[in-house]
């Protein structure tokens, strides 16, 4: 259904757009929702996006759609557009998404664009760029509720309904001392519950779960998630609270980290949207994760030479490499991708790694023995029992193809971030590389040896 409606949406825009409809594409653009009309944007040519972008006339529209869009397509639709009205639009964004996005243009327009803005938009906008973006500083908020201690239930309902009118997320007030330090946390809820004069010391939770500043941003989704919370409180090396991390940036998070991972494992590039990456772009990105493959086949070729004299014996050996390679491919997809949603997740224990490879090895095993089971009798069957050690080779074969496999997709990941190295870039064309090298040798080096070639 949401995807019928969004392609509908997408296919009238185009429609109107050629036929220059200005008066039906104003309509959609007042009753359809910013992220939907992203969705559109993120299809159209350069040439379409800046026409259907020039029909928003409501700086409010303007700034939750640029809150929606890829940084790509946002610096090319203000790349033409005076500074006055881009600093309009950015100061009805949150600042952490004007941070990112001024984080991605040149040192000396962003300034200009600061200086446009007010002196409170633009200072809590300076703050945020000292932060690396890819930590709880970098993706934080400086629009949130902080009281003292002393403040009655009464005195915080008004100052809610007076002070933190436009506040993103109303429902935790944080609970901070003279200082500015973060010691307590009270949900709406509770607030409206208790008695008025009630001081907020005496109703506020003091285990507050908490991140600093430099707390990579994976970790902050990480604690979202486990603890349940619409917002995680961010504090300075001196425990001052200095802003907070919403759900729908942690949502963001996952997706982009997600997306991040996956496009690594397949040797895609990086997060950025694919539509909107130059063709030669995307080639340049794909060629050196496709040279290890090609190297790996090379070397493969090397092996199976090596090993002329018993294929020529036995041709019947190539049928079977295929299927062998394939399903030690296979299971080395699948546990690769196993352990990396675990390190993902932060549910594998790295200190545990050798239970961990133990384990897989097992699984390994398991599957290629019932699977090696299989493809000998179908090997006896189809060229039967006069070529009874044909059986042996290829289930044999299967066995180590599918546990070196599974081995190898457990344990290079774990490694790599044991060292700190992205264990993405472990996974995908690697593994299958090397599975694919071994599973040739060992395949040929049992046939040798049981069949006496």
């Amino acid at each position: 259904m949401f995807v019928d409606r969004t392609r509908l949406l997408i296919d009238n825009t185009k429609k109107l757009l050629r036929r220059g409809a200005t008066g039906h594409l104003n309509r959609i653009i007042s009753k359809t929702h910013p992220a939907d009309l992203a969705g559109v944007f993120h299809v159209l040519s350069l040439s379409e996006q800046k026409t259907f972008f020039d029909l928003f006339d409501s700086v409010e529209k303007k700034a939750m759609l640029f809150s929606e869009l890829k940084h790509a397509i946002v610096l090319s639709l203000i790349e033409a557009e005076p500074d006055e009205k881009v600093a309009e639009v950015l100061e009805q964004m949150s600042g952490d998404d004007v941070a990112d996005l001024l984080g991605k243009i040149s040192d000396a327009r962003a300034k200009i664009l600061l200086d446009l803005m007010t002196k409170k938009s633009s200072e809590a906008v300076e703050g945020l760029l000292g932060y690396d973006p890819k930590t709880a500083g970098g993706i934080m908020i400086t629009d949130f509720i902080a009281l003292k201690k002393e403040t009655t239930a009464k005195e915080a309902v008004e100052a809610l309904q007076k002070e933190y009118v436009d506040i993103e997320m109303p429902f935790y007030l944080y609970v901070v001392d003279d200082f500015g330090h973060l010691i307590g946390v009270i949900s709406l809820r509770q607030l409206v519950v208790v008695h008025p004069d009630k001081k907020l010391k005496s109703i506020m939770d003091t285990d507050v779960v908490n991140v600093q500043t430099d707390t990579d941003q994976e970790e902050v989704a990480r604690i979202v998630a486990h603890y349940n919370i619409l917002a995680v409180p961010v504090v300075d090396e001196n425990k001052i609270l200095v802003g907070i991390v919403t759900v729908d940036d942690v949502i963001d998070i996952i997706h982009e980290e997600a997306t991040e991972d996956i496009l690594k494992m397949a040797g895609g590039g990086d997060v950025e949207y694919i539509e909107a990456q130059p063709i030669f772009k995307r080639i340049r990105r794909r060629l050196p994760w496709l040279l290890a493959s090609w190297i790996g086949g090379i070397i493969a070729c090397y092996v199976v030479a090596h090993f002329e004299q018993s294929l020529n014996k036995l041709v019947y050996l190539a049928t079977f490499m295929p299927i062998i390679m394939g399903m030690g491919g296979n299971v080395g997809t699948q546990t690769s991708a196993s352990i990396m949603r675990g390190l993902a997740t932060g549910r594998i224990d790295i200190s545990q790694t050798w239970r961990i490879i133990l384990k897989e090895l097992t699984i390994g095993f398991c599957l290629g023995f019932f699977y090696g089971v299989m493809l000998s009798l179908f090997a006896q069957f189809k060229y039967g029992f006069e070529l009874w050690g044909l059986g042996l080779v290829v289930g044999f074969a299967m066995i180590c193809s599918m546990t070196l496999a599974a081995t190898l997709a457990s344990s290079i990941p774990l490694v790599f971030y044991r060292f700190r190295i992205d264990p993405a870039v472990a996974t995908g064309p690697f593994v299958t590389t090397f599975t694919d090298i071994l599973s040739v040798f060992f395949y040929f080096k049992i046939a040798t040896l049981l069949l006496h070639l």
